[in-house]
């Protein structure tokens, strides 16, 4: 590490350098980002190219007074460096380790938790707006990337921010525009001198006194404002912000750290909502991260070389199973459109993308609009597959009520990411998946056990056209089964794999596999034990579930899922009203409570989903001749 870096251990220090002295810094953060990435992997392009925004942001304002909010959060490891966390950088995304958001309970300066979009801008306005109820004089920045503005969250909130008029500071960190030099110039120019103090004290001064001016001052004013605004026009690429009621600063160069330093000690006390917009480079820096920008979004562990990110070895994702299955429905049936919510390549569309692009729709960060315009597609007859991760399409639950479930409509839902995801924590489990959508009248809700039988479930899904239906499955590899030649499945019907009289296991999805390690070792110890792969939360089988129960075997449920109200909930529901013994039903699944990042399989273990913990919990339940143990009371 230089030493330059080594000596800032908060913003105060980084301000102990001369502004001439920034670009070192930059630098040298830069460094520490990719050398630190590359050990635990990461968000890695968004924060390369928000280096320099971030040193000019903690440089010119008094952060953690002054607030700064963070959209996203992919933006924020040099963010994290700079303010008290470098030497715990190292642990970045691990167990027990830094998260890889900004997250409250873990710094001062992370006003906010984020990891979703469009959200920042919305905090930002509540934070300035409590600020002035309660007569304090911090300042509030939020910093929005160019792909959160998709979200119409992000549009809500600015909308109310230019009718509330608080002052309150938004940066468009936009990686996505470029800037000729010639257009960038002239930006830089007029940035210049509409964000100088002298130019802004001159521009209200003339104002009041052409309103001064007898009988004309009203039309002088007037006169002059339409100039202004034509001019304007012309030259700025911010009039849909100023219609909206914020002044605009822009577009510069977000890689000049000195010149966003003046920028921003121009107009950090401006009145009112003002936007700074930024151009930057995703990855900047490096010309493996630059030269492929999707692919330095996120990594797993490399080395510092050039490109040297590894390829993964083994089975095949689900995601890419996925992608590969619904291309080829495509192919054969020209009314399959998929649809995105600006995730084509991470939800295994890149191919489908590519060779139909007029039937794959990203409709950007607006899961909302994603849900109800897959039912407009379905009103006349277009098989829409809206493709998206389990916790994202927790933002459209109205619209999978009220636009989808009320009328029935055979839109087909494609949730990844289902259960723990890993390292990017509590923000992005799907925890909720099988427990919101069984709430939901109409729809069918099933999860595979391997890669195979997402296959199945996919042209399941393509071939059901009574209403809607929705399928999640885990990230990461399959298991490495033998795919088959997709084929529907009987709807609500599960699978029974072992037979046993003791214990029957009921799982579903991702916990089949463990489930039947967990068997195996009961049946080491005498247990018989039968294991089912429920496939379907909803309809559930209960013709299998009543061909079981009939020996009064200890009813073992396990999802990954929340406890409360998913698919163990369910077969607790249907046993309750047959009259079985509640002491003999066992539910095992995700606890009440929200589950920090880390590696997946030391996770499971820790909510006991791996298979010894669930062989424990049986154990745990039953004595030493196979007769259920009633829980103890309390």
């Amino acid at each position: 590490m230089s030493e330059r870096l080594r000596k800032i251990d908060s913003p105060a220090d980084l301000k102990k350098y001369e502004v001439d002295e920034l670009p070192l810094v930059a630098k040298e953060l830069r460094d520490e980002i990719l050398r630190r990435v590359g050990k635990t992997g990461g968000h890695l392009g968004a924060s390369l190219g928000a280096v320099e925004l971030t040193l000019a942001l903690h440089y010119v304002f008094d952060t953690p007074r002054d607030q700064l909010v963070w959209d996203v959060g992919h933006q924020a490891y040099g963010h994290k460096i700079i303010t008290g966390r470098r030497d715990r950088f190292g642990t970045l995304r691990q167990k027990n380790g830094l998260s890889g958001f900004p997250k409250r309970d873990e710094s001062e300066y992370d006003t906010f938790g984020v990891a979703h979009a469009s959200t920042a801008i919305s905090a930002a306005l509540g934070m300035a707006t409590a600020r002035d109820l309660t007569g304090d004089d911090f300042k509030v920045v939020a910093v929005v990337g160019d792909g959160a503005l998709t979200g119409g969250m992000a549009f809500e909130a600015i909308n109310n921010a230019g009718i509330l008029k608080k002052d309150i500071i938004v940066v468009l960190n936009d990686n996505k525009m470029s800037i000729s030099k010639n257009v960038g110039a002239l930006n830089r120019y007029l940035t210049k001198i509409t964000s100088g103090s002298f130019y802004n004290r001159v521009e209200a001064d003339v104002w009041e006194l052409l309103g001064l001016i007898p009988k004309l001052g009203g039309k002088a004013q007037k006169l002059a404002g339409r100039i202004k605004e034509s001019v304007k026009t012309l030259v700025v690429p911010g009039m849909l912000f100023e219609e909206l009621g914020f002044r605009y600063f822009g577009p510069i160069d977000g890689h000049n750290v000195e010149f966003l330093v003046e920028t921003l000690r121009g107009i950090k006390d401006l009145k009112g909502p003002i936007l700074v917009h930024t151009i930057t480079q995703k990855g900047k820096g490096y010309d493996f991260t630059e030269q492929d920008p999707l692919c330095a979004h996120g990594v797993t562990k490399f080395e510092k070389i050039p490109g040297d990110i590894p390829a993964k070895k083994g089975s095949p994702s689900y995601t890419s199973v996925y992608g590969d299955t619904i291309l080829k429905l495509a192919h054969k049936d020209p009314g399959v459109v998929t649809i995105t919510a600006a995730m084509p390549d991470n939800t295994g569309l890149t191919a489908f993308a590519e060779e139909l692009p007029d039937r794959m729709f990203d409709v950007g960060i607006a899961e909302q609009h994603a849900v109800t315009f897959a039912c407009g597609l379905a009103t006349k007859g277009i098989k829409p597959f809206v493709t998206i991760y389990s916790t994202f399409l927790q933002r459209a639950y109205d619209q999978l009520i009220h636009d989808v479930a009320i009328q029935n409509l055979p839109v087909r839902f494609v949730l990844d990411r289902g259960g723990l995801v890993g390292e990017d924590g509590p923000t992005h489990h799907g925890a909720f998946d099988l427990s919101y959508l069984r709430l939901i009248p109409n729809l069918v809700v099933m999860s595979p056990r391997d890669e195979n039988e997402l296959r199945h479930m996919i042209q399941t899904q393509y071939e059901y056209s009574d209403g809607p239906s929705a399928v999640r499955f885990p990230r990461g590899a399959g298991t490495g089964v033998r795919l088959e030649e997709p084929r529907a499945l009987a709807i609500g019907r599960g699978e029974l794999l072992e037979d046993g009289g003791d214990v029957v296991l009921f799982a579903i999805g991702s916990m089949v596999e463990p489930a039947l390690k967990a068997a195996s070792m009961l049946a080491s110890r005498g247990i018989r034990t039968g294991v089912v792969n429920a496939r379907f939360v909803k309809p559930l089988d209960t013709k299998l579930i009543d061909s079981l129960i009939a020996p009064e075997p200890l009813v073992v449920t396990i999802e990954e899922n929340t406890i409360i109200g998913g698919f163990g909930s369910a077969v607790r529901d249907y046993l309750a009203e047959v009259g079985y013994d509640g002491a003999r039903i066992l539910g095992l699944g995700l606890p009440d409570r929200f589950i920090e990042h880390g590696a997946p399989a030391l996770l499971l273990e820790e909510v006991g989903l791996d298979a010894e913990s669930i062989a424990a919990s049986v154990f745990d339940r039953l004595d030493a001749r196979g007769r259920v143990i009633p829980p103890m009371a309390g």
